[in-house]
Formats: structure tokens, C-alpha cells, sequence
């Protein structure tokens, strides 16, 4: 069987269809990627083809900014308006122009996309194949109806029937790894299969060394900080995004004393100073609990007056190995972290940040698996940390809903799922 997957937006996106693929691959079926090129990376040492043609999330949100079909603002960055446009928007022609060629090619015999990759849903459409979509928070967030409306102005450019199906874009189901009873759907979708996720997505992941160092008489929060700067920061049109932000709100003589590209981050350092900038207000925070606090800062800075001696800083770490060892996750409510710490037993603090995150927090505290902090205060964050320490309630919770994930079908079963749906 030939399976073509394809990926948008996020890295985490690629993360979550990873395991899928390999197992896929590792069956011996043949496995081709198309992804934007900042994605490749996740699929190296893997038996696993991958094309890096599409545009990567920058260039898309750049776009979308210019467009003014999103601005962030504090009233539309959980808006689903916000979430259409950066999956279902004009990028969607341009990707399905990339990616037809190469289709009728390899002749795939089912799509398996990204629950917010639509040019593969099109594809299939046109080759008369099935698709569905692998394990994604802002795929069973997005609605469905909104998207029908929007990708029909995309087949309408691209010369292709219009859909009079709300549900086309789950036409032949999705993968979850949540357990139904657990499911974080914002909408009714129909044809899920549920399997186990694995303890580790990265094969050769191993703990640092420092890890050996961290003292194991206080209890350990695992901070997963990402941010939309974070996630753009680091890119070559990050200046341009940055200047759209700011819309004016700032004066050029800042960028003409700052070299964005060599530094990104001592601009969003200037940008939000001190309390302003959330990362520093939630290390802050947890340097007033009683705990060993592990912080991924992917880069964003923090002021060094707001760290406590309990609080250690990194750029990057094992997320899903930290958890095997911690007491919490402190996290902006991605769907894979979500899903990580449930895999692990481990109860969340939820700050949201953005697009679905604000639902998984609420989802979070309705299931009993942790609490929604109400806001980026450094006093909120504390209350919230240590309220979910003292309380074993929650722990009992997500350890729970662990055993239902744990009790759901290994991944070779979705491979096994995905040949009988292309035999159909």
C-alpha cells in the first residue's frame, strides 16, 4: 500500500502523525511525506520519504497578516475565524498546485493528512481515494461547516466540483489517541479509531544529563512554553510578522537599533519587558511554590531577576521522558502535551494561549484532569500550582483516564485500519 501523508503549520502536527507513518513504513508499506521544510527534520532516521514543498506556518501567517484576515488580538486569537484562515485559506490552492503532480506520480492508495492540512483532502477528492486525518487538536476544533464554505471558494480556484458535505472534511474518519470517554472533539465527528500513543515519539530520545542532578525531595513541574512568537520568532520573515503585529504601536528607531535577524529574541525582550512578557510571569510564579519547576523556553527570553534558585531554564527538553518522572505539567493546552501528560498520569495547570487551547483547558477541568489558570499572573500561576499539588484528586483523575488510553489498541492496529479503509 502506498500511503501519502501531508502536513501544515505546526512541527507538532508532524510529531503527532510520526508515529503512524513509521509504524506504516515498519509494516512495509510505502510511506512519503509532504511537508513544509521546518517539518522534515521530525522524520530523520525514518524509513520514511519526505518532500519539503509547502510554505511554512511564517510565510502563511505573513500572509494571512498582510490580508488582515488575522491580527491576534487578544479577541481573535481563540476566535475559529482565526483557525479558518490559517488552515482552509488561499495557501491551500497554491499547496494543492504543489502537490498534484507529485500525487498522480505515486499514485498513493490513501491519503493520511494533518487534521489541519486540507490540500490532501482535495487531492484525494480528485484521484477518487480515501483520506483521513492523524491525531490533531485544531482538526476536531475546527468546524466543519465553516470549513466547507471556505474550502469550496479553494475547489472553486482550483476548477473542482463544490462539496455540499459539512462533514467532507472527515469523510472517511480520523485517528485520536485520547480514549472516547476522554475525546477533546469540539464538534460531533463521526468514524474515529482510537489507538495507544506511544510513550516516546523520537526513537533514540534519551535524558540529559542534568536530569541526574535535580533534587527528588520537592515534586517536579515540567513547564511546556510556547507562544505564537516562540513558534515564529526564528523565522526569515519573522521582522516583517513582527512589524504587523506592532502596527504602528511601536517606532521604527527600535528595529534601526536592533538587528532582528541576527536576535529575534532581544526584540520580543524589548517588547515585553518584565511582567509584560508572560514567560517571565509564569517563572515567576512557580519560583514562589515549594517544587523543582523545568522550563522549555524554545528561545523566548526571561527576565533573570523573575528566576528562583527551584527553576531551571532550558531551550529545548524531552517532554514526554520529563513527565515519566513529574508531579505536574504546566502548559498552554496543545493537544499533544495534553495527550502526553494523560499517557503519563501527569495533571495539567492550562494557561491558553491561542486557536484550540482554550477549549482543551476547559475540556481539562471538566474531565477532572487538572485546572485552567486564570491568567498569566504570577500569583494566579502559583495558586493554581499549588492547589493542584496539595490536591490528589486530580492525579486520581488523569490517572484514570491513563488506563483508558493504555487499554486502547496498539498503533499497528490503525496501520491495519488505514489498509481496510483503502480496500474499501
Amino acid at each position: 500500500m502506498r500511503i501519502l501523508c501531508t502536513l501544515a503549520l505546526s512541527p507538532s502536527n508532524a510529531r503527532a502523525l510520526l508515529p503512524l507513518a513509521r509504524a506504516a513504513a515498519e509494516a512495509g508499506h510505502e510511506v512519503l511525506v509532504v511537508s513544509p521544510p521546518e517539518m522534515a527534520a521530525v522524520f530523520e532516521g525514518e524509513n520514511i520519504r519526505v518532500l519539503p514543498l509547502f510554505t511554512d506556518m511564517a510565510e502563511i501567517v505573513l500572509a494571512l497578516l498582510q490580508q488582515k484576515r488575522i491580527d491576534f488580538t487578544p479577541t481573535d486569537q481563540f476566535s475559529p475565524q482565526t483557525l479558518l484562515a490559517t488552515a482552509c485559506g488561499p495557501h491551500v490552492t497554491d499547496a494543492y498546485r504543489q502537490l498534484i503532480d507529485v500525487a498522480q506520480e505515486f499514485k498513493p492508495d490513501i491519503i493520511l493528512r494533518s487534521g489541519v492540512e486540507f490540500a490532501g483532502q482535495l487531492i484525494a477528492e480528485t484521484l477518487g481515494i480515501p483520506h483521513v486525518t492523524a491525531p490533531s487538536g485544531g482538526g476536531q476544533f475546527l468546524d466543519a461547516k465553516l470549513a466547507q464554505a471556505e474550502l469550496n471558494l479553494r475547489r472553486a480556484e482550483l476548477d473542482l466540483p463544490e462539496s455540499d458535505s459539512a462533514q467532507a472534511i472527515h469523510a472517511h474518519g480520523r485517528f485520536d489517541c485520547m480514549p472516547p470517554e476522554y475525546a477533546f472533539t469540539a464538534h460531533e465527528i463521526g468514524g474515529t479509531f482510537a489507538y495507544q500513543q506511544p510513550s516516546a515519539i523520537v526513537r533514540t530520545e534519551t535524558g540529559p544529563e542534568w536530569l541526574r542532578d535535580l533534587p527528588g525531595d520537592k515534586p517536579l513541574v515540567v513547564v511546556s512554553s510556547t507562544n505564537v512568537f516562540t513558534s515564529l520568532m526564528h523565522s526569515a520573515v519573522f521582522p516583517r510578522i513582527l512589524t504587523l503585529f506592532l502596527d504602528g504601536m511601536v517606532t521604527g528607531h527600535l528595529f534601526e537599533r536592533m538587528d532582528i535577524q541576527a536576535d529575534p529574541a532581544l526584540v520580543v525582550g524589548a517588547l515585553m519587558p518584565g511582567d509584560a512578557n508572560p514567560l517571565t510571569t509564569i517563572v515567576k510564579g512557580l519560583s514562589q511554590v515549594d517544587c523543582t519547576a523545568v522550563v522549555a523556553t524554545r528561545g523566548m527570553p526571561v527576565d533573570p531577576s523573575a528566576v528562583g534558585t527551584n527553576v531551571h531554564l532550558f531551550d529545548t527538553i524531552p517532554q514526554p521522558l520529563l513527565l515519566e518522572t513529574a508531579q505536574l505539567l504546566f502548559t498552554h493546552g496543545g493537544y499533544n502535551s495534553v495527550r502526553e501528560a494523560v499517557r503519563a498520569g501527569v495533571p495539567m495547570a492550562v494557561l491558553p494561549e491561542l486557536s484550540d487551547q482554550a477549549h482543551n483547558a476547559s475540556r481539562v477541568e471538566e474531565l477532572g484532569l487538572g485546572l485552567r489558570v486564570p491568567s498569566a499572573g504570577a500569583d494566579d500561576v502559583a495558586d493554581t500550582v499549588n492547589r493542584l499539588l496539595s490536591d490528589s484528586g486530580h492525579t486520581h483523575g488523569v490517572r484514570s483516564a491513563q488506563r483508558h488510553m493504555l487499554a486502547l489498541p496498539q498503533v499497528t492496529a490503525a496501520v491495519d485500519h488505514l489498509v481496510a479503509l483503502a480496500g474499501h
